[in-house]
């Protein structure tokens, strides 16, 4: 049964109440709590190590699976391997994250692993949250690593947000984009206090007409760190473009490594990157019709995240 404290992180990293209508699991401190499988979608424990199944029947539409961890306790240290199979010409949506709650003063941590199987001809959406809360001084850490295997004539969608309460994280993402195969990433990501976030996207465009799309949002709040590697590889004729975008303030750091790699004389590939603070004039406009400092900071980032 899910308690009052597991439905609010539910509804923070997956946007649920309850129970997910459909395909799902749901994993608490550890440990897989509630699993359920379709006729189309399965959804099986893994047998050799911590962790789930997913296979997606070709040709199912507008379904979708819901796989959330939940951390509860302090002195925790959850890795979970999961291998999801989208089989061909299906169109579904994949909802993961996890939500850390923390009343103590050690350390709650969660690391996961996701394999993604894409099919020749699928469409996935898949929707990525994390979110940390809670009194204690125990640090809340997130490690999400992400691995996509899209094949020929593919529709990808990434969205991976982290806007509030994680101490600590190592976000990896490793994408291989076959023939025509089509990526599209936002990521968004707000750090604060002495928070530290890293996050790594490697693309490898391998197939003939591959194209990737990848736009980063962030903020950078009071003295926390932020560090952002990426890796654009244009293995055949491809497209690629990288646009990342930061509010720093207060003393905060961000950090911006972009890396393109072109291998084939007709990979197109373009990188963006700007960093810079609040411009004052909106602070100033916003204030203008009655809203305080702070809400018009507030406000501007939020549309900033958005």
């Amino acid at each position: 049964m899910l308690n009052a404290l597991d439905k609010t992180l539910l509804e923070k990293v997956a946007d649920l109440h309850s129970v997910p209508i459909g395909a799902y699991s749901i994993r608490k401190n550890g440990v897989g709590i509630e699993r359920n499988s379709t006729a189309n979608i399965t959804v099986e424990p893994k047998t050799d190590k911590p962790g789930i199944n997913v296979t997606v029947k070709p040709g199912t539409k507008n379904e979708s699976v819901h796989i959330p961890a939940l951390v509860t306790q302090e002195d925790t240290e959850d890795t979970v391997y999961n291998t999801i199979v989208i089989g061909e010409n299906s169109d579904v949506l994949v909802v993961a994250g996890c939500g850390i709650h923390n009343d103590g003063g050690k350390t709650a941590r969660h690391d996961g692993i996701h394999d993604f199987h894409v099919k020749k001809g699928a469409k996935m959406r898949y929707v990525e949250k994390h979110y940390g809360q809670g009194p204690g001084t125990g640090e809340k850490i997130l490690n999400p690593k992400t691995i996509i295997w899209a094949e020929a004539d593919t529709v990808v969608e990434l969205e991976m947000v982290q806007i509030e309460g994680v101490d600590d994280t190592h976000r990896e993402t490793t994408v291989h984009l076959g023939d025509r195969a089509k990526l599209i990433i936002t990521e968004r990501l707000l750090t604060t206090g002495v928070q530290t976030a890293v996050s790594s996207v490697n693309i490898e465009l391998e197939g003939e007409n591959s194209t990737a799309q990848v736009i980063s949002r962030a903020v950078a709040r009071g003295h926390s760190k932020q560090d952002f590697f990426f890796d654009l590889s244009g293995k055949n004729k491809s497209r690629g473009h990288i646009q990342c975008d930061a509010i720093i303030m207060d003393n905060a750091t961000v950090l911006s490594t972009p890396k393109i790699s072109a291998y084939h004389n007709e990979a197109q590939l373009v990188h963006e990157a700007a960093i810079g603070r609040l411009e004052s004039e909106q602070l100033i406009k916003l204030m203008s019709i009655g809203l305080s400092e702070t809400e018009a900071e507030n406000t501007i980032l939020n549309g900033f995240l958005k």
